[in-house]
């Protein structure tokens, strides 16, 4: 069970028909969702028969799963390839391990926007009055944008406050056409419908090309944060052997190469060899930019954030 559309696409190419090649007595059955709430509501209801081996979803996700025991540990006995994870792909306190790191970038459409934007604050340029599409709360691509405009204005501890950062949106929202982009971001922007934006890097690198440059994405001046999707061992699923053999490919460098190479995401496996192409299309090389988060300390403060959002940044894009 993984994400719908694109990333079925290209995932299903990289990473499970060379595995079904490798091992011809296992068929995978690839059951797109499209997001990792309802992949863990398939996961209660199947609680008593899973029907799933493997999941792969959001790592806040995982660790609710984790909580409800839907999960079984992924560790050295699951896949060797555990042991060549970068430090942050092992998340304390959560069954999966990180499968894929994503972080977010700003969009823009060349046609209408002839000097690519540098920072967060461009958007809340005249020029944009009503030009920004941002998938805002509760999705966390908004969230990670108050947290980084909080930082990036002297913020120190987003679990305790980020005043700093809902004031930074605040300066935004005046200029936002939508904070829930249709069908989604990257298509709104490629349109015309909207010229500057929000979206993750992976999605966004994909039609970059797909729209022969139209989009393009940069990595602002004040930063970036990661977004990590986990991969998942179910605990009691039908296949048993069967998904612990293919959670061991999926985290291997041939595996881990074949999907950054297909879709930008960076790989998690340290030891997996990405072309300079395709890896300088990652935020691998610009570490320094990519803020800490935290995201199961900020799953606990999620609710009052958003709330701040509802009450002091909404309003001003009305």
């Amino acid at each position: 069970m993984a994400y719908s559309g694109l990333f079925q696409e290209r995932y299903t190419k990289a990473v499970v028909e060379p595995f079904m090649k490798a091992n011809p007595g296992i068929k995978v059955e690839y059951f797109p969702m499209p997001n990792s709430a309802q992949m863990l509501g398939n996961l209660r209801a199947q609680k008593a028969a899973p029907q799933a081996d493997v999941v792969i979803m959001d790592v806040s996700v995982s660790k609710a799963a984790t909580d409800e025991k839907l999960l079984n540990k992924i560790d050295d006995k699951v896949s060797k390839n555990v042991a060549d994870l970068y430090p942050n792909a092992r998340i304390p306190d959560v069954d999966g391990v990180a499968v894929t790191f994503d972080n977010l970038v700003m969009l823009y459409n060349t046609d209408a926007v002839k000097e690519a934007p540098k920072s967060w604050m461009d958007l809340a340029k005249p020029e944009f009055k009503g030009k920004v599409a941002i998938p805002g709360m509760p999705d966390i691509q908004g969230l990670s944008l108050v947290l980084i405009m909080d930082r990036a204005r002297g913020g120190t501890d987003y679990l305790k406050s980020v005043d700093k950062g809902i004031a930074a949106l605040g300066e935004i929202a005046p200029n936002v056409q939508t904070w829930e982009p249709k069908p989604e971001v990257y298509v709104t922007i490629i349109s015309g419908q909207a010229t500057v934006g929000a979206g993750w890097n992976a999605r966004a690198q994909v039609n970059t090309d797909t729209s022969n440059g139209k989009l393009q994405a940069v990595l602002p001046t004040e930063g970036s944060a990661f977004q990590i999707n986990t991969i998942n061992y179910v605990a009691n699923g039908p296949g048993k052997d069967a998904g612990a053999r293919f959670i061991d490919y999926a985290l291997s460098p041939e595996a881990q190469k074949a999907f950054t190479e297909s879709m930008f995401y960076a790989p998690t496996n340290a030891k997996a060899q990405i072309s300079d192409a395709a890896i300088a299309r990652t935020a691998v090389k610009s570490m320094d930019k990519v803020i800490p988060i935290d995201w199961i300390a900020l799953a606990k403060v999620r609710e009052p954030i958003m709330e701040q959002w509802r009450r002091k940044v909404i309003p001003l894009s009305r």
